[in-house]
This record gives structure tokens, sequence and C-alpha cells, in this order.
């Protein structure tokens, strides 16, 4: 199994290591939230898949710039200094907001299919 190319760092805590699964777990999470979506289909139609999608490119997103956050985290704490991600967390809780809102539009105002 090869392994991650992710730089030593100090920290006895092993903080951008728990930090990257705890973006993992995020990615899990908004997965499960779309496999929940599709149960929806036979109910509300094709517009569940606007759904999917936008939860299956967030989950896509996070995955794809988890490397650049460990690498962040690591230099930060071999500098002694590191500002908070804010463009990544925004991101993510803009986008969960949207996938609430559109849930919940879904499940008010679009029409059963019987």
């Amino acid at each position: 199994m090869a392994q991650r190319d992710v730089p030593t760092h100090g920290d006895a805590g092993l903080q951008p290591e728990r930090t990257d699964l705890a973006w993992s777990r995020t990615t899990l999470a908004i997965i499960v939230a779309a496999t929940i979506f599709l149960r929806w289909m036979p109910h509300h139609g094709w517009f569940v898949g606007t759904l999917v999608a936008a939860s299956i490119l967030t989950a896509l997103a996070i995955h794809l710039t988890r490397k650049r956050r460990v690498h962040r985290a690591i230099y930060g704490i071999k500098q002694e200094s590191m500002p908070p991600d804010i463009t990544s967390t925004a991101a993510v809780a803009a986008s969960l907001v949207v996938l609430a809102l559109l849930g919940i539009y879904t499940v008010l105002f679009l029409p059963l299919n019987h």
C-alpha cells in the first residue's frame, strides 16, 4: 500500500490528521445524504437528481482538496502560525445550506408521484 506524500510535523496531538479525518467523515455524510435523496426519486421525480448531483459534487470537492488542507496545516504547525481556512469551511457550509433548502423545497412543494 502506497503511503501518502505528507510532510512530517511536531504536533503530538496529530491535529492535521484528526482534521483530515473530520473532513473524511463530512464527505461520507454527504454521500449518505445523496443515497437518501435517491430514495426520493420515485416519489418526487427527476428534480431529486439535482440534489444527488449537488451532493456528489460537494463530496468530490472536499475529497479533491484534502491533500492541500493537510499540507497547509502541517506548514502552519511548522511556522507556528496558521490562519483559519475560512474559504473551505464557508464553501461547504454554503453547499450544505443550499442542499438543505433544495431538500425542503422538494418535500414541501413538489407533487408526489404515485
